[in-house]
């Protein structure tokens, strides 16, 4: 095995520290180490599917088909007929009693060259040491976006360190390998979307809606809506193949997670990748780098009202082109600065999963201040453990899958994770309109702006930049809002008291008054 990593040169230079890495990013790719369990692969468990690609001889942890090692989840090892040990627990030595995530962060803090030499120390660490999330990591760390991906992020490294193609090595034969955490890796990563959770559409749809309906039926209420027929006169819808794409934006670069790549390369990783949390293309700069596509599409006549413009060049990003493969996408967040957006699939198709602002959904966990959120690691991970709890909510999420040409609205403060179920091109925007415009304000003279706003170099003076701004182009708009806000208020208040007077607190049942 220490001959795969002879190439591995000193000379390849990070471009920043290392950070930890391996717990957060799993993965199931690898030219050494297969990860199935004997019934995934067999299809003995009824309950997930795999993809067409996943199988027990081709899937592993750090490259692609090589692998005779099957790291199986614990179950399995309860549960066999033969009394038999696990390998991870002789192989370890010390590191044994650490849980497996721990131990991957612990390995994380390796460079490329001695987590390669670590792999050789025993056939447990080989296994380990191939986890592919950590081979991402050292790639994105030492080469930014400047890598040809090789069908595994582990041969990536040792192809661009190399100077040559990787030929993956003799596969070892490993068996009696059992995690749960390495195989939820592996079975996130080759799961298909099951058909309960696709088949669901709680969204309204509308066709042809006039803008004063829009306003009134779901923008002032705060309402998701999926409108269709948005897209049509779009010449993005008809010219956005990826040969036209790499045409206009040769020479170009785009952001793609923490690196920036140009398009031919990241096409090469979409192509070729399979992981449970696949790098996405999210560019706010697309139009400026490529002024063709910033022509190829127009916004819908129910978003144009946006009062960020007044800030001209120092309003916060607001539009991203977005590209990704099957299984990218974005977990669960709220959009930025309390702003609404609009989401217009222009290739491919989404899976929406949508919550209330009041209604954080199952396994998020956001902090007290809105600074921080907690959620599991993948989109797939919430899939699998927290799904069916929606079924027994009072208030159930709003779901959709959107389809090209339909656009989603998404109203400020809602909770949303969106999945591609193939390979999809996108473009959104935020906007702030009259009816979002105090929720706005509000969000950016909170304490703790300067750590939530976003999208601006100047957080901590974007509020008063911003009202002044309204004010000189707007002047008396915002008084007119406060005063109609509190109008509402009051008379929610009013409709409160009414009920609480008309209902028996003691019995639940009416009082009448003569």
């Amino acid at each position: 095995m220490p001959g795969a990593f002879h190439c591995l040169r000193p000379s390849l230079k990070r471009k920043r520290k290392p950070k930890r890495r391996g717990s957060n990013h799993p993965k199931k790719t690898s030219e050494s180490t297969n990860l199935a369990a004997d019934d995934a692969a067999g299809g003995g468990d009824a309950s997930f599917d795999l993809k067409s690609s996943a199988s027990a001889s081709t899937a592993s942890a750090g490259g692609r088909g090589g692998g005779g090692c099957l790291v199986q989840p614990l179950g399995n090892l309860l549960l066999a007929a033969a009394r038999r040990a696990n390998l991870r627990d002789s192989g370890l030595g010390a590191l044994r009693p650490l849980p497996d995530d721990l131990i991957l962060d612990v390995l994380g803090l390796l460079p490329a060259r001695d987590l390669g030499a670590l792999s050789a120390a025993s056939k447990a660490f080989y296994v380990i040491s191939s986890h592919d999330p950590l081979w991402r990591a050292i790639v994105l760390a030492d080469l930014g976006g400047n890598f040809a991906f090789a069908g595994s992020w582990r041969a990536t490294y040792i192809a661009a360190a190399s100077g040559r193609a990787h030929c993956p090595p003799r596969a070892l034969e490993i068996k009696g390998f059992y995690s749960d955490y390495l195989f939820q890796s592996w079975l996130c990563a080759n799961m298909e979307m099951r058909t309960e959770w696709l088949d669901r559409d709680t969204i309204d749809r509308r066709r042809g809606l006039s803008l004063e309906k829009f306003i009134a039926e779901y923008e002032e209420p705060n309402w998701p809506v999926l409108l269709e027929g948005c897209l049509d006169t779009w010449p993005a819808l008809q010219k956005w193949t990826r040969e036209y794409l790499l045409q206009a934006s040769a020479g170009k670069e785009f952001v793609v997670g923490p690196v920036s790549m140009p398009l031919d390369r990241y096409f090469l990783y979409a192509d070729n990748v399979q992981e449970e949390r696949p790098l996405y293309l999210f560019d706010a700069k697309f139009a400026e780098k490529v002024p063709e596509m910033g022509s190829d599409y127009e916004v819908p006549v129910y978003f144009q009202e946006d009062l960020f413009k007044v800030l001209g060049e120092e309003r916060p990003d607001h539009r991203w082109i977005i590209i990704g493969p099957a299984g990218s996408g974005s977990s669960f967040h709220v959009d930025p600065n309390s702003t609404s957006a609009w989401n217009a699939v222009i290739k491919g198709a989404k899976k929406w999963v949508m919550f209330p602002p009041e209604v954080p959904p199952p396994g998020v966990h956001p902090s007290a201040d809105g600074a921080e959120v907690t959620s599991p690691v993948s989109i797939m991970e919430w899939f699998m453990n927290f799904y069916g709890a929606c079924r027994t909510w009072e208030k159930r999420p709003i779901e959709c899958v959107c389809r090209a040409g339909d656009i989603v609205f998404v109203p400020n403060g809602w909770w949303h994770l969106v999945i591609n179920l193939e390979e999809s091109i996108a473009i959104t925007q935020n906007y702030v309109s009259r009816r979002n415009l105090l929720n706005v304000l509000d969000f950016l003279k909170r304490p703790n702006a300067s750590e939530l706003v976003s999208g601006t170099k100047d957080r901590v003076n974007l509020h008063d930049k911003f009202r002044n701004a309204i004010d000189a182009a707007y002047p008396g708009t915002i008084s007119e809002l406060e005063v109609e806000a509190q109008k509402k208020a009051a008379a929610r208040k009013k409709k409160t008291a009414f009920w609480d007077s008309a209902v028996d607190a003691n019995t639940g049942g009416f009082k009448f008054s003569f």
